[in-house]
């Protein structure tokens, strides 16, 4: 297949796009920073830095939109919540318009969403029919996927993915989790009960693959592993995984105080389980989240 990647350089696109490459595809990623993409590459791929001289996706087969900016790095002031939404918003109905505007346009547009798409859904078990909250985490996921689904039509599937905590030996929510942990200073988040969903990198990345290569499927999938955990469960977990003690509870005022209105990412959460993925006859390879952290952090170390 002939590949259009954005977001490559992410935390799921660098594994992914490495992954297409071993299985042979051929890939053009779009990346504003040209030299990093490169660098991570090397010639293997080609790079568009911009979309401004592309009329049309002509001749690619599929479409992978990771893109975005970081949702947990920075408060949730005004402009911030402004770049959050334009960086998903902007891009994704430009490549919704290049699909149209194809003679022979991409079988598959693969989009990013998260499970924020649900709002706080307390203890609830969360499928793709769940209603959402109507939350700030909704209303940037929501217009995100419908962006994306402007460039569904007969020639063109969509699948959305709503995306939980990636776990990856680099990168990612594990990454800022580890420093504190590894002092011996980590624990529970508020009162701990609310919901973590966790999938691992490489179930992650063949989800992706999996969607790529089964034409009949599309529409939101829960890209989640199929058992998530409270937040005091995670933590312990992840400090057995580390041996080390993880009492030292961040209370929530502490959080609110430190995050703003973003605390709800910590604060909050979804039970979201993968139901649709598994119904299509996907294989997860990480079932048990001690079995994934211990890959991350001490197999792939």
């Amino acid at each position: 297949m002939r590949i259009l990647i954005t977001g490559a350089t992410g935390l799921i696109g660098s594994s992914l796009t490495r992954q297409l490459l071993n299985l042979s595809h051929e890939i053009t990623v779009l990346s504003r920073n040209v030299t990093k993409a490169r660098n991570q590459f090397g010639e293997k791929v080609s790079y568009w830095p911009s979309l401004n001289e592309i009329r049309s996706l002509d001749g690619f087969d599929a479409v992978i939109n990771l893109a975005g900016e970081p949702i947990a790095d920075k408060r949730w002031s005004k402009a911030q919540k402004d770049r959050l939404c334009r960086s998903r918003w902007e891009l994704t109905e430009r490549l919704a318009a290049l699909i149209n505007a194809s003679s022979t346009p991409p079988s598959v547009l693969i989009s990013g969403s998260a499970v924020g798409f649900y709002g706080d859904q307390g203890q609830a078990v969360v499928t793709e029919d769940e209603s959402p909250h109507n939350e700030f985490t909704h209303q940037l996921c929501q217009r995100w996927e419908s962006l994306a689904l402007r460039a569904q039509s007969s020639e063109t599937r969509v699948c959305l993915l709503r995306t939980g905590v990636v776990l990856a030996p680099k990168g990612g929510a594990l990454a800022k989790m580890l420093p504190p942990f590894r002092l011996g200073i980590g624990g529970p988040i508020g009162d701990g009960r609310q919901y973590l969903p966790w999938i691992h990198i490489e179930d992650m990345v063949n989800g992706i693959i999996y969607l790529l290569d089964h034409p009949p499927l599309s529409g939101a999938f829960n890209m989640v592993a199929p058992y998530p955990v409270h937040n005091e469960q995670f933590t312990a977990t992840l400090a057995k995984v580390l041996d080390r003690p993880a009492f030292l509870r961040a209370p929530a005022f502490a959080m609110r105080l430190l995050m703003g209105e973003a605390a709800v990412l910590v604060l909050g959460g979804q039970r979201a389980v993968p139901r649709k993925l598994e119904e299509a006859g996907f294989s997860f390879r990480f079932f048990e989240l001690e079995q994934a952290l211990d890959d991350v952090i001490n197999q792939q170390a």
